[in-house]
């Protein structure tokens, strides 16, 4: 395909427009070392312009391959653009990347710089860098540190000249002109849920297809303030940062620390987070209310009853809910009868729960207009308690591969339960094995084409003939369906489907998802590949346990000081788990739980978690694979 410009235009345009556009006004805002710093348009693109100098002097250029390891910050994002402003290409990671993680990527990509955080990331990666030859190393946040024959510098090192021309700035700007929508600006290294990681390559095509189909899809504006949490080097956080440049909104770094105080002190009319960010604050709210007063624990819980079943009967009447056959009409008329005749009756209780859970939307600031949740699907649960609360959220589904946008149940879409519809431009298909079209309502592959989907895996012939079907689709590896109207729905992970010996294919995710609506259960594991039947490696919340034990069995009647590993706790645990996979709730007789295993720590990101909270299940069925097979003999 020829090198041309479409009217995405580059990635490099959107610094220069926000420069030229909102040269004034707030960009970022960010705290260090207890005070806050907050940036603008003007600033940002000088000190982009002043560190592009600086990495151009040291021999970085058009495709040199970049070494970047480094957390969300204002850094960050002003080291990535300096970086696009000399058509480099960005290999990033989270600072919790493993040292033979680093040599895979440096050696798979062939990266000849290296860009870190702070100076401890430095010590920790010293030998290992020394070691791959890399030429330059640039480390964001340490003291003045290069010495006479080092190669080792820091920003403090390299940034004291400030001083910029005007026709520095015209020079800088007239590079826009240098870069073209095929040249890959980065390479994303997807640490993955089920081996070797494999560099996602993306094109300035794909990014700016995403800046430009996304805003609208939240109708997001100028005065916009986003407050960041995901890590940056993450596409879907990446994005995000993306978009909120071109519309010259304003964004607030946060962390998991300071997130629920910044959401009070700076309001955010918007969010991106990830399912897993949700299950935290759905434990964090609920188990707060239970300790400080059970009562008004009781009463919350019964006001989001409420406002759930509301939400749900106001849906069927305004066929707001998804459909896969074409309804009777007579059922439908005296399901929407019945619908209508118990809103009038729940709609004063409706009321009075709205204005009693605004004060919970308070401690999200009070402003905060629409979250978006990516990085995975939320499960039903969480979609339909946050909906009763009162936040839109935008259940988002994208992929590194696709930078990342596929489908979401955005503006342009009331269907509750879905993941919404394709996103603009986007072709999405459902196939079966032979990768042909199923009809809307068939389970199969779910497989997408356009401008967005990466050009291919840097340097892996083999992952890149399985990832694409003959005509070009793109594989996600992922399940799902299509209602009538067209709206996605992901019904599971082929690549996780776990096969019994008896041949059954079990998805994991939803039995796990449906466990952790448990109070006294944080994270769980479905294990029991080639098995007899299914086990649970359980991450329990040890007080809720112990409340859960005394109710129903009575602590004295323990064996030992190990009571959660006894028989009766662990049985106790396990019919609570099975009450809840239930025929009618969609579960099959041979999705029951065959015995549990309680581990005595949570799992980590970048051990058995990926940086965006999703399982390795190679990771922790290697790690656990003893108690497994005692588990499930």
């Amino acid at each position: 395909m020829e090198n041309q410009k479409t009217d995405y235009g580059v990635l490099f345009d959107i610094l220069i427009n926000a420069y030229e556009k909102y040269k004034n006004e707030t960009a970022f805002i960010y705290n260090l070392g207890g005070q806050e710093f907050t940036v603008d348009y003007n600033k940002f693109f000088e000190d982009v312009l002043i560190l592009s100098r600086v990495f151009k002097k040291h021999k970085i250029e058009k495709g040199t391959k970049v070494l970047f390891i480094s957390d969300n910050r204002y850094g960050w994002i002003v080291t990535d653009m300096a970086l696009v402003s000399l058509g480099a290409i960005s290999v990033p990671r989270g600072s919790d990347t493993t040292g033979p993680e680093l040599e895979f990527i440096v050696k798979h990509s062939g990266c000849e710089f290296a860009v870190l955080e702070n100076e401890y990331l430095y010590e920790q990666h010293k030998d290992l860098l020394k070691n791959l030859k890399i030429k330059d190393v640039f480390v964001i946040e340490a003291e003045k540190i290069h010495k006479l024959f080092s190669n080792v510098y820091s920003y403090n090192d390299l940034l004291a000249n400030r001083e910029i021309s005007n026709e520095e700035i015209d020079e800088f700007i007239a590079r826009r002109n240098d870069f073209t929508q095929d040249d890959i600006f980065t390479i994303i290294y997807t640490s993955g849920t089920t081996g070797t990681p494999k560099g996602v390559m993306l094109s300035n095509k794909n990014i700016m297809y995403n800046i430009k189909v996304m805003p609208p899809m939240i109708n997001l504006e100028h005065n916009d303030i986003w407050l960041s949490i995901l890590p940056s080097w993450h596409i879907f956080e990446r994005a995000m940062e993306y978009i909120s440049i071109a519309k010259g909104c304003k964004l607030v770094y946060s962390n998991i620390k300071t997130f629920a105080n910044d959401l009070t002190h700076y309001k955010p009319t918007l969010v991106a987070t990830v399912p897993r960010l949700w299950e935290s604050m759905y434990t964090k709210i609920n188990n707060t209310l239970e300790k400080q007063d059970p009562k008004k624990a009781k009463i919350f819980k019964k006001l989001v009853s409420i406002s759930k079943t509301y939400n749900y009967y106001y849906r069927v009447k305004h066929n707001q809910l998804p459909v896969f056959e074409k309804p009777n009409p007579i059922n439908s008329f005296f399901l929407k009868l019945k619908a209508s005749v118990i809103l009038f009756f729940l709609s004063p209780l409706k009321k009075f729960a709205d204005k009693k859970l605004r004060l919970v939307q308070e401690k999200f600031g009070g402003r905060l207009r629409m979250a978006i949740s990516g990085g995975g699907s939320l499960p039903k649960y969480l979609d339909e308690w946050i909906d009763a609360l009162g936040i839109r959220i935008v259940n988002a589904y994208g992929m590194t591969e696709c930078a990342p946008a596929i489908a979401g149940r955005a503006l342009n879409c009331e269907t509750f339960g879905t993941l919404g519809l394709p996103v603009e431009g986007c072709e999405l298909r459902i196939a079966n094995s032979d990768d042909e079209p199923v009809p809307n309502g068939v389970e199969g592959e779910i497989q997408v084409r356009g401008d967005q989907v990466m050009p291919g895996y840097y340097d892996n012939d083999e992952e890149n003939k399985k990832s694409f079907t003959a005509d070009g689709f793109f594989k996600t590896g992922d399940l799902g369906k299509l209602t009538l109207n067209g709206e996605l729905i992901i019904t599971g992970r082929s690549k996780e489907i776990i096969v019994l010996a008896s041949g059954e294919n079990i998805d994991p995710t939803r039995i796990e998802s449906t466990i952790t609506k448990l109070p006294f259960i944080e994270d769980a594991v479905l294990v029991g590949q080639d098995k007899k039947g299914l086990g649970a490696l359980i991450v329990p919340d040890f007080d809720k346990l112990k409340e859960l034990v005394a109710a129903k069995i009575g602590v004295n009647q323990l064996s030992s000081q190990n009571w959660f590993n006894d028989t009766k706790v662990i049985n106790t645990v396990k019919n609570e788990i099975n009450k809840l996979l239930k025929p009618k709730e969609g579960f099959k007789p041979f999705e029951k739980i065959q015995n549990i295993h309680f581990l005595d720590k949570e799992f980590k990101k970048g051990e058995e978690l990926t940086n965006t909270m999703k399982k390795k299940r190679h990771v922790i069925e290697k790690k656990y694979k003893e108690v497994i097979n005692k588990l499930l003999k």
